[in-house]
């Protein structure tokens, strides 16, 4: 059993609510079940305070909302963020976490860097997963499904799965709605990546500058002080995430023809395969890359970079990329 002070950071005219008993956490009215703390969340289509009753009807033991709401049967906290909130209380619902995670956003190739850090994981010995668009990928734990980034409570739970089932290291996309939304947040992240950024998602951002925005939350905001953050240097928008990073003084590695930590000299395809030629840690290195096609080039760079950001050997990272 949990209360309701091991899971919000409740304010002193709070702090009598903070025995209360809690059993699980909601932000639908209609998957709301008794001893839930529901989430009451503004949307853009829809307000959360509307379904108070609906989901104190169910047996709510609390609610948590940005303005105040009349509760007669159930707890009421206040708070100036409901998302930031319900991601936070979810990470301390679910506290166990893999030991290394790796967030990745951008427009394109979070799918495949994803999964090609958790492959060059595997061969590096650890045990290794991945959270995306393709579902949850793993040796002890694989469900497919569209998983772009859930909902926070549903990605602490699975993080927390595959933190028991023994994964040390796991690489999530990092969606502009999941940032946005907050889904990341008490997610206990090592490192961040961006791979580019095109005209998307126009049906939620408002601005091509709100959708950079809420890409750059994972720097701005996520990653904690001092952390890495590896750039594709020949994005056109690279050197605006570059000064985010170092602004915020996160450790920049880029990769990239343009890289000055992994430097792409050239690259020779063949139909199925290409030949890079790599200068890194300050040598040369011809690697057989078993991809064609300058985009995947792109991405097994960013996924060397995440590597190498992350304690795996240089010359492992960039062979098995």
């Amino acid at each position: 059993m949990r209360r309701l002070g091991d899971i919000l950071e409740l304010k002193d005219a709070d702090r009598a609510l903070g025995e209360r008993a809690i059993h699980g956490l909601a932000f639908d009215s209609r998957k709301t079940a008794p001893g839930d703390v529901f989430f009451a969340l503004a949307g853009a289509k829809d307000d959360g305070l509307k379904h108070v009753s609906e989901a104190i009807e169910k047996g709510a033991a609390a609610i948590v909302a940005e303005r105040w709401a009349e509760t007669p049967a159930a707890a009421f906290v206040q708070v100036a963020d409901a998302r930031a909130a319900l991601a936070h209380a979810a990470a301390r619902f679910y506290p166990r976490q893999p030991e290394t995670i790796a967030a990745v956003t951008g427009t394109s190739g979070k799918t495949s860097v994803v999964a090609f850090v958790r492959q060059i994981w595997r061969t590096l010995g650890r045990e290794a997963a991945s959270i995306g668009t393709i579902g949850v990928v793993s040796r002890p734990l694989t469900v497919y499904g569209s998983l772009t980034t859930p909902d926070p409570i549903a990605l602490h739970e699975l993080i927390d799965r595959l933190a028991a089932s023994g994964v040390t290291n796991l690489a999530i996309e990092a969606s502009s709605h999941g940032l946005d939304q907050k889904r990341l947040d008490g997610v206990r992240l090592a490192v961040g990546a961006f791979t580019n950024l095109t005209r998307d998602h126009m049906d939620y951002h408002a601005t091509v500058e709100d959708y950079l925005a809420a890409k750059l939350r994972l720097f701005n905001d996520l990653l904690p002080d001092g952390a890495p953050a590896v750039i594709d240097a020949d994005s056109a928008i690279a050197p605006r995430v570059i000064a985010a990073a170092k602004a915020r003084g996160l450790g920049v590695v880029t990769v990239g023809v343009k890289g000055e930590t992994i430097r792409l000299n050239s690259a020779q395809r063949d139909r199925l395969s290409s030949a890079l030629d790599l200068q890194f840690g300050g040598r040369s290195r011809r690697v057989n890359f078993p991809l064609a096609g300058d985009f995947q080039i792109a991405n097994a760079l960013v996924a060397a970079g995440l590597c190498i950001a992350t304690g795996g050997e240089a010359d492992a990272g960039a062979a098995n990329a």
